[in-house]
């Protein structure tokens, strides 16, 4: 993409930046595929599954897939167009090939629990060599594994899971992996498949025929799902890679969408703020329904919903109120974090973790965040049933008992409780939306309660929210310090963008958190948060920023903020959590959070300029 920065490994050399990377996967599991034509993330067989390549983690002990073109190089990494099917092509001096990565995923039930993974690599223009190694990793790269050639298939056997590699050229053993040298002439091509078998899924191999029918049939699946956007905006390409990214990070199975593909990448090179998001937090799931329901995916939206009320059961609230803040992809609620002191972190930063303590946390934003969509979902896809309406009626009524609770917030801290102006103002949409649910339904519900609840929300924000000092609303009651969370006031419809004390706020945040158009979410000196270190500008907010523009109606500051973003993203379209004061992504990656704040961004921009 024309503007997009380009990175060289800084450092430790033995590390890719982490936005040299493309992503493919088969809506269970992903895999991270660098610039250099190596697998450094992939977990069998699913989002949260122990890894078996993890290089990205720990260059010497994480494992991974290589398979690159032997001596100097120039590459070239790009998706097939309109689909999640990435190639990396190669340029030297004797010719040019290229790997086409992808898994396939409309091959039917049966085939679902193979996870195959398919590298095909095929020689365009001259003749050049290539060389692929296979070094899996086993459980984060704590279980040994052994290694057993069968005719020109290589089985890796852990004590938990096989994987078998087929190759239509030789295999060679070298230890524990798995390798081999070949040369290609043009129009000639070699596939590698990895799959994972025992149990009902027998070993396969995978001929170029069969490579070329999976490769068909990925395609195809891919733009039909991509044919149903309703998006004819100025941005498509952009908006419809975030679409794409967001599919990829759903698990199909139970509806659920996780916040990332990763885990630990670091929010700062070498410091602590290294988090697993392989999960579903219910803000950043219930955000991703709005923004597929704005471009026309209600299927997306229809599996989240049949997601929690299959898999997620209300309580009559513990520490963290009768819902989790994020739950596993099956569901699950334990989702205990522990530290794997035996990886070294990307570039050294340490710690690596696994599960997320922040599971137990209380965070009231994510009611509203809730409720919002199913609002969104009622509206614009499909009615909600009447135990769903239960469901609501139920977190309506906690919210109003316990809506002035200080709680951890939406970032997360792990400095102490505040009482938050986001979560107060998020609680405020919980019963807003609840209330305009009733009223155009005609369901049943305790409306004086709710709007009493409302409206002392309101009065409370206006009240202790507004900092006459900073003339601006701030991070928690009573206090000065800014935070960019306030930037969803109007955007969800709190207060009017064009009020006085929200321009107000908006000029002050534009002054202290925005640098070129990235925002800072909030600065972590004025504002402690329990943890060590500084971080970069937060890419959700930068969106958010756009989006305040657009409703004050600054629309020529709106949109270049939103262009300058763009140049932001990776060479393939794709954003991590932060981005860092060099312009380089940080933190786990890709990030649904981002791309659906791309979305709503582009869409309300769009909409705006005409």
């Amino acid at each position: 993409m024309a503007g997009t920065p380009r990175f060289e490994p800084t450092g430790d050399g033995r590390y890719l930046p982490i936005s040299e990377h493309g992503l493919i996967g088969d809506l269970r599991s992903v895999a991270l595929v660098g610039t250099d034509g190596t697998i450094d993330w992939y977990c069998c067989s699913e989002f949260d599954a122990p890894s078996v390549f993890a290089s990205i983690l720990d260059a010497d002990r994480g494992g991974r897939f290589e398979l690159a073109a032997i001596g100097p190089a120039r590459t070239k990494q790009f998706y097939f167009p309109d689909t999640n099917v990435l190639i990396t092509r190669f340029y030297t001096a004797d010719g040019v090939g290229e790997v086409q990565d992808f898994m396939p995923v409309d091959d039917g039930p049966a085939e679902s629990d193979r996870h195959r993974l398919i590298r095909r690599v095929v020689c365009v223009r001259g003749a050049l060599p290539f060389r692929v190694r296979v070094a899996p990793r086993f459980e984060y790269g704590a279980v040994p594994h052994t290694l057993r050639m069968a005719g020109d298939m290589a089985v890796f056997e852990s004590e938990k899971l096989t994987l078998a590699l087929t190759a239509t050229v030789p295999l060679e053993t070298d230890g524990p992996d798995a390798r081999a040298d070949f040369k290609l002439s043009e129009g000639e091509s070699v596939v590698f498949a990895l799959d994972r078998v025992g149990g009902a899924v027998d070993p396969r191999g995978c001929a170029a025929t069969e490579a070329e029918r999976q490769f068909t049939a990925t395609v195809a699946y891919w733009r039909r799902w991509l044919a149903q956007s309703r998006y004819r905006g100025r941005w498509r390409e952009m908006v419809h890679r975030s679409a794409l990214t967001l599919k990829l990070l759903t698990y199909a199975p139970t509806g659920a969408i996780v916040a990332a593909a990763t885990t630990s990448l670091p929010e700062q090179i070498g410091g602590e703020r290294n988090w697993d998001y392989r999960y579903v937090w219910v803000r950043d799931a219930a955000f991703c329904v709005y923004a597929l329901l704005r471009l026309g995916f209600s299927s997306e939206a229809e599996a989240f919903m049949k997601f929690l009320d299959r898999h997620v059961t209300t309580c009559d609230g513990g520490p963290s109120g009768p819902l989790q803040i994020m739950y596993g992809i099956d569901g699950r609620s334990d989702l205990t974090e522990r530290e794997l002191p035996h990886l070294e972190g990307h570039r050294g930063s340490a710690p690596v973790r696994v599960g997320n303590a922040a599971a137990g946390q209380l965070q009231l934003d994510i009611y509203g965040a809730l409720i919002d969509s199913v609002y969104l979902y009622d509206k614009w896809a499909r009615p909600i049933s009447s135990d769903q309406w239960d469901d609501v009626c139920a977190l309506v009524e906690w919210v109003c008992a316990h809506w002035d609770q200080p709680d951890e917030g939406i970032w997360e801290t792990r400095g102490g409780r505040k009482n938050f102006l986001y979560s107060r103002l998020m609680c405020w949409v919980a019963i807003e939306r609840a209330i305009r649910i009733a009223n155009r339904r005609g369901l049943p519900a305790d409306l004086n309660r709710w709007r009493e609840s409302r409206d002392s929300i309101y009065r409370r924000i206006m009240s202790r929210g507004w900092s006459r000092t900073r003339q601006a609303f701030v991070q928690h009651e009573d206090g000065d310090v800014l935070d960019a969370a306030v930037l969803m006031m109007p955007l969800a419809k709190f207060i009017a963008p064009t009020d006085p004390k929200w321009l107000s706020t908006l000029d002050a945040l534009t002054r202290e958190l925005v640098s070129d158009s990235l925002v800072y979410r909030y600065d972590p000196q004025a504002s402690p948060d329990g943890l060590r270190g500084d971080e970069g500008t937060f890419s959700i907010c930068s969106f958010w920023y756009v989006e305040a523009l657009v409703h004050a109606g600054r629309l020529d500051e709106a949109r270049l903020a939103f262009e300058k973003m763009l140049t932001y993203a990776n060479h393939v379209g794709l954003y991590a959590e932060e981005i860092s004061s060099t312009g380089e992504q940080q933190g786990n990656f890709p990030q649904a959070f981002t791309h659906l704040a791309l979305i709503s961004a582009a869409f309300n921009l769009d909409r705006a300029l005409g």
